[in-house]
């Protein structure tokens, strides 16, 4: 992962960011809207259905899981086939980005590595034999001008496309789950969301802030330094805790309460250099399914408590019955 763009620093980064464009542009969304609607009510179709079969349903496996993986497969034009490989070794290699990884965790982050490795090395190589006007064929021209090596331009091309992969399936699928067990929690204010529907991009913002799907990063500082009055040293292991930063009570009043009318910022996505590339898109996911939800289901309330992967840093909801009542 360090070869990916949250691993790198300028030049490099700044080289490899601007040769993506800016993808998830007003136009690339516009573009993507209508796949994403017609996405979500098929999902919610399916949901439906399972819940008039048992009365209850896994809303994380029907829909939370399934949304991300389908975006972002329809814009580059991967195999709609492939979802469940791209699912389970995005899972894999998370554990690589956690805070104390076990031995059996980094061995399965290692394998799904690999994993990743080969399909997205595979991917590259197709598409270079057959360029269309999609996202990665517009890559790989660009790359065939920056670097004239074409192994070290496929190398880049395969971390580019990979990155912007896992980053959108394991952070956004969180973020959908999780917003409905946060509202459910909180149902005062689901309530009001329902009668303001026009709300709904607030409420996927504080969903962000009050738990974010990344709760932790890591950097290693390039040089000696002092922060916050902490002397850190070159080469040191920095641990960027995002979810308690956005539970700062100098940053927002009554930080550990859940509230949709929130209008401050967070960092649910990052900062600076390092700022989400896919922020856009997520939002753009989340605040179709909210709105979709809330239209077609607004009696429906989660069962039993979520059921969440012990992890640290990325977070990732297993599971998430629900209901309509």
């Amino acid at each position: 992962m360090s070869k990916t763009l949250q691993g790198l620093n300028p030049p490099v980064h700044t080289q490899q960011r601007r040769s993506l464009g800016n993808i998830f542009d007003r136009s690339t969304l516009a573009g993507l809207q209508p796949f994403v609607r017609q996405n979500v009510e098929e999902l919610l179709d399916r949901l439906s259905d399972q819940l008039r079969a048992t009365g209850e349903a896994d809303f994380a496996t029907l829909v939370g899981e399934e949304l991300p993986v389908a975006t972002i497969s329809h814009w580059l034009k991967l195999p709609q086939a492939d979802h469940a490989l791209l699912r389970e070794l995005t899972h894999g290699q998370a554990y690589a980005q956690e805070l104390l990884p076990s031995a059996s965790q980094l061995a399965q982050a290692n394998a799904a590595a690999e994993g990743l490795r080969e399909y997205f090395t595979a991917v590259v190589a197709d598409r270079r034999r057959s360029l269309g006007d999609d996202a990665l064929s517009r890559w790989i021209r660009t790359w065939d001008e920056l670097e004239p090596d074409r192994e070290v331009a496929d190398e880049t091309l395969y971390h580019l496309v990979m990155f912007i992969v896992i980053a959108s399936l394991e952070t956004t699928s969180t973020l959908l789950s999780n917003m409905v067990w946060l509202l459910d929690q909180n149902p005062q204010q689901r309530s009001w969301l329902l009668a303001h529907p026009e709300a709904t991009p607030n409420a996927v913002e504080e969903v962000l802030r009050y738990d974010p799907p990344i709760h932790l990063t890591t950097r290693v500082a390039t040089e000696d330094t002092e922060l916050a009055g902490t002397r850190i040293e070159r080469d040191e292991v920095v641990h960027v805790m995002i979810a308690a930063a956005n539970h700062d009570p100098s940053q927002f009043a009554e930080p550990d309460t859940f509230d949709i009318g929130r209008t401050a910022a967070h960092l649910g996505f990052g900062g600076g250099i390092h700022f989400c590339i896919g922020a856009m898109l997520a939002r753009l996911e989340a605040t179709e399914l909210l709105q979709s939800l809330n239209r077609r289901f607004p009696t429906l309330r989660v069962t039993t408590p979520p059921e969440w992967e012990p992890r640290m840093a990325f977070r990732r909801l297993l599971a998430l019955h629900v209901a309509e009542h």
